[in-house]
């Protein structure tokens, strides 16, 4: 999967940068286009067609894992720059808070990771997704993990490895994903099966990067981009 910033020539990104001819390509869904929401609004989504009709922007950017800022006319500005598409594919207008569990099991050269098949995308992906509305990152990690994988892990306390931008592949300069990404330390793998978004649910070793890639590929299968950077973040703690 091509990353969407690869669209978009680096040091044209910023919003500090004057472009007069940028013309994003509008990303939104029927089901999230005005007209549609107008009729209904499906349960996932916010009722706004636009971001004027957000009326909320100070909590919301209080709340935010990544700061963020609102252009001239009040509409919010992706942090990582210009994406190429513009619109809403996501569930709210600016942040979208997701949460990403990371649970590794075993040591040295033993060690797994757990990891989920995406339904949307069909690749190999880290358990997780979005929060729900009044929903905090941590009861957003242990619920995601167990509706996609069956494993409830509510008694353990992760480790925070981060809060960053995501880049998901719905991400447009008026919303986009952020995620909190925690590690969660087993003995031992524990059983797990895939459910809700996800397909399968498989335990892969979890020495290097390269190798878990390499074991993925072998088994016919992709690792999801975007979370690579999650797993390596994970692999440089393991290695402290």
């Amino acid at each position: 999967m091509t990353e969407i910033t690869e669209t978009i020539p680096a040091g044209l990104r910023p919003w500090s940068v004057d472009w007069p001819a940028y013309k994003p390509t509008d990303a939104t869904p029927p089901e999230l286009r005005p007209s549609a929401l107008a009729r209904h609004v499906p349960g996932w989504a916010e009722a706004a067609p636009t971001p004027a009709d957000v009326h909320d922007w100070p909590q919301r950017m209080a709340a935010a894992l990544v700061p963020y800022e609102l252009d001239e006319q009040g509409w919010p500005l992706n942090p990582g720059g210009r994406t190429g598409r513009t619109g809403r594919h996501l569930g709210r207008w600016g942040e979208n808070s997701a949460a990403d569990p990371i649970v590794v099991a075993g040591r040295g050269q033993q060690r797994q990771v757990l990891l989920i098949t995406r339904d949307d995308i069909l690749q190999e992906a880290i358990p997780g997704g979005m929060g729900e509305p009044g929903e905090t990152a941590p009861d957003t990690l242990v619920r995601e993990l167990r509706e996609e994988t069956g494993v409830d892990l509510s008694e353990q306390r992760p480790v925070i490895l981060g809060r960053d931008l995501v880049d998901d592949w719905r991400n447009s300069d008026r919303a986009w994903v952020a995620s909190t990404s925690a590690l969660y330390l087993l003995p031992a793998t524990v059983p797990a099966v895939g459910a809700d978004d996800a397909l399968a649910a498989d335990w892969w070793p979890f020495i290097s990067l390269d190798q878990l890639d390499a074991a993925i590929t072998v088994a016919g299968r992709t690792l999801y981009a975007a979370h690579r950077p999650l797993l390596q973040r994970a692999l440089d703690y393991l290695a402290q």
